[in-house]
Formats: C-alpha cells, structure tokens, sequence
C-alpha cells in the first residue's frame, strides 16, 4: 500500500459507509475480506468502518463481517416498570369497552398485562392469549375461561410466538382484541419490531370484530421497521396522552379512533 493511500481512504470513508450500508440492506450480511477487496483498502480499515458503524447502531457486527442491524424491543421485566401510571389509565379506558359474555383476546405485553389485571371485577368472558402471565393473571378468576394459545415461547416477551398461534385464534369468534405495538410512527400508524408481531397483529385486526391498539406514550413518535397490514381496519388506537396535533391528524387520515385515556 502506497504512502497516500490511508489518506486516500480516510477521504473516501462517507463513500464506504454508505456503500457498506447499501449493501447490508440488500443482503443482509457482508464480510471484511469482500468489502476489503471491493474498497481496494485493509481489512484493518473495513474493522474500523463497521466498529464506527456498529457504534452508531446501523449495523451488528458478526464474525467475519456484519449483518444487517435488527432493532428489538427491550425484555418484559424492564419495559413493565416503565410509565405504570399511564399504562393502569390505557387498561382503565380498555376495560371500559368489554361487556358480558365477550371473547377477548390479550396480545402479549406490559400495557395488554396491565388490561388483564383491570378485568378481575369482570365476569362471563372467555379469554385468548399466548401470554404466559396474562393466562396466570386470568385463569383464576371467576366467570373467566381462559385459553392459552400454543406456540415457541418467546423468553423475553414470556409468551408464545409464531404461526401456530395464528391458526389456534383463527377457531375462534372474537368480539374484541386489544393489540401492542412497537411504536406510534409519525405518519401515524402503528409499527412492529418483528415480522410474525406484524403478522399476528394483522390478522387479529381481520379476525376480530373490533381490534384496539394499546400504546402508551413512551411510544409516540418512534419508529419500528414493520408496517402492521390492515392497520387503517382497526377500530381505534387506545393511549395514555395527547399525542400531539401532527401526530393526532396523521392518525385521524389512516382511519383508527384516537381514544385519550383519562
């Protein structure tokens, strides 16, 4: 390698970050020896390209190379300690949309957790759920008949995950579903972390006679890499907070009732 080189590749470093990017959003993955090769620099240089990226969280480095960055939503534990107040107001406004003799089904999740434990006064339901706590929550409650729906158990999300799920609910008739969701975008949609959430969440908005998201405002504004199909179908979006004027107009035009818990 000449003298000018390293310069010359300290210059052109914006040009391969970019490139490097590109390239992991069309397959996925990329590796040092080929990137090393296209650049005409050092795999020392392409290392210090993906550490610079990976510090910035575009991209998760692997052995031998990097891979395309997938964001995920934190643990159970650590997101059920967060804004509890504001989750108990969201299952307050939920609960007030069940009457007797219902099929609910419970996503998984804090906020969903937080509706089952404001249902214990209710009677005469039966409930659907592939949450692992929301079943435990429920299943001794009076009145209440409680089906757990089978699936991979997802251990931080404490709940089972995948298309068995999808075909276990599809037996069902449904009058009401209360969905999560990984963020309220600014386009005003709700957004997911993983295709089968997106999935599922999906097709509950299809299957249900009325499906309600449930998000609190440590979602607002964010965004996930998922679109939820059908999310225009849902009946409405259930939150803790104003969201905002942008945000509440951007809802308004995809179709779902905003409902402020109070």
């Amino acid at each position: 390698m000449s003298e000018s080189q390293p310069a010359v590749s300290r210059a052109l470093a914006p040009r391969r970050h970019a490139e490097i990017l590109k390239r992991l959003g069309a397959q996925g993955s990329v590796s040092i020896a080929e990137l090393a090769g296209f650049f005409d620099v050092s795999r020392e240089t392409i290392r210090r390209d993906l550490k610079l990226l990976s510090d910035q969280g575009q991209l998760d480095i692997v052995h031998g190379g990097a891979a395309r960055f997938e964001p995920s939503e934190p643990a159970m534990t650590l997101r059920s300690q967060e804004n509890a107040q504001g989750k108990a107001a969201i299952a307050k406004a939920a609960t007030g949309l069940i009457k007797d003799g219902m099929v609910v089904f419970l996503d998984s999740g804090t906020t969903t957790l937080a509706v089952a434990q404001a249902m214990t006064n209710l009677r005469d339901l039966t409930i659907c759920t592939a949450s692992l706590k929301i079943a435990l929550q429920l299943c001794h409650v009076p009145g209440m008949r409680v089906h757990m729906l089978g699936g991979e158990i997802d251990p931080s999300e404490e709940a089972a995950a995948g298309v068995d799920i999808l075909e276990a609910i599809s037996r069902f008739r449904v009058d009401i579903a209360f969905l999560g969701g990984g963020a309220l975008s600014p386009d005003g949609e709700v957004t997911d972390f993983t295709r089968a959430g997106a999935e599922q969440r999906s097709r509950m908005i299809t299957l249900a006679g009325k499906a309600y998201f449930v998000l609190d405002s440590s979602k607002f504004g964010k965004l996930t890499p998922l679109r939820i199909r059908n999310f225009e179908r849902a009946a409405g979006v259930i939150v803790d907070a104003n969201p905002g004027l942008a945000l509440e107009e951007a809802l308004s035009q995809k179709g779902p009732e905003l409902i402020v818990a109070t």
